[in-house]
Parts: C-alpha cells; sequence; structure tokens
C-alpha cells in the first residue's frame, strides 16, 4: 500500500488519532476486509442461535456479557452498558427491564454514589451466562484465529 496519511486528530473515518490509513485500496484489501466481515457475521450468527436455544435474545446475553465482564467490578451502570452495547440510554433501560422480569438482573442504588444506578447478576443470570459463554468457546478461539490470520496478510505501511 502506497502514500499512506498519518494524522494528529481524528481522520474523516473517525479513526484514532495516528492511524495509518491507505489512499486507496487494492484487491488483497478488500479480500481481508471480506474475511473479516464474513468471520465476524459467522460467530454472530452461531451466537444468535446458541442464545435462542437458551431462551435468550443475543442483546440480552450481551448485558449479561458486559455486566460480568466489566473490569475491576461485578456490577456496571446503565450509561457503561450503554457504551458497552452501543445503544442509547433508554434502550439499555427497557433491556434492563426485561432482564428483572427474568430474575436474571437486578439495580442496586450506587454504594458510593447514590445518583448511579448499579446493574448486577443474580444466580439465576450469572448460571445461564456461564451456560452460554460455555457454548461460545470453540467459536471464540476459531474466530481469533481467523482475526490473526487476516492481520497476518496485512502488509506493514
Amino acid at each position: 500500500m502506497t502514500n499512506a496519511k498519518t494524522d494528529t486528530n481524528l481522520t474523516s473515518t473517525g479513526a484514532p488519532a495516528g492511524s495509518t490509513f491507505p489512499n486507496h485500496l487494492v484487491k488483497a484489501d478488500y479480500v481481508r476486509l471480506s474475511d473479516f466481515r464474513h468471520g465476524l457475521r459467522r460467530f454472530l450468527r452461531v451466537s444468535e442461535r446458541i442464545c435462542h436455544e437458551q431462551g435468550l435474545t443475543s442483546l440480552q446475553y450481551q448485558l449479561l456479557l458486559h455486566v460480568r465482564g466489566f473490569p475491576e467490578r461485578d456490577w456496571a451502570s446503565i450509561s457503561e452498558l450503554a457504551e458497552r452495547l452501543q445503544a442509547q440510554h433508554h434502550g439499555v433501560v427497557a433491556l434492563i427491564d426485561r432482564c428483572e422480569k427474568l430474575s436474571l438482573v437486578v439495580r442496586r442504588t450506587g454504594c458510593e454514589d447514590k445518583r448511579v444506578v448499579e446493574i448486577h447478576l443474580l444466580p439465576a443470570g450469572e448460571n445461564l451466562l456461564e451456560r452460554i459463554a460455555l457454548q461460545h468457546q470453540d467459536d471464540l478461539h476459531q474466530l481469533l484465529r481467523m482475526f490473526a490470520w487476516v492481520e497476518a496478510q496485512t502488509p506493514v505501511a
């Protein structure tokens, strides 16, 4: 790839500062992008099937996953979950409502900041999350291997 562009601000594509981008793409770039999107879509399709078989939507599973997987603590705020899910605040509130009705999560007032609503997993949510996450492991490792292969095919700028 030639004519790489480095910018100290966000680029027109919204990429982080300091990233290197080509001014044009070649066939191999499109093949890598296609392979990446194909692998990602296959993983998501399998994930949707696994969730459905366990009685959850993919978004409900992702909510449970992000609560459990939030760094440094065992809960997450609604705004943190909205960021992780890339969703609007009100949509996440509705998703939490549905998960609460299934006895998967509970809202608690923040211990340190009473304005914060903490979302915690209940035992049923923890058990269901673990069952579903375990079923994702083979497909996750396959996807990660594919991403590593695609990355290895990317020429250094």
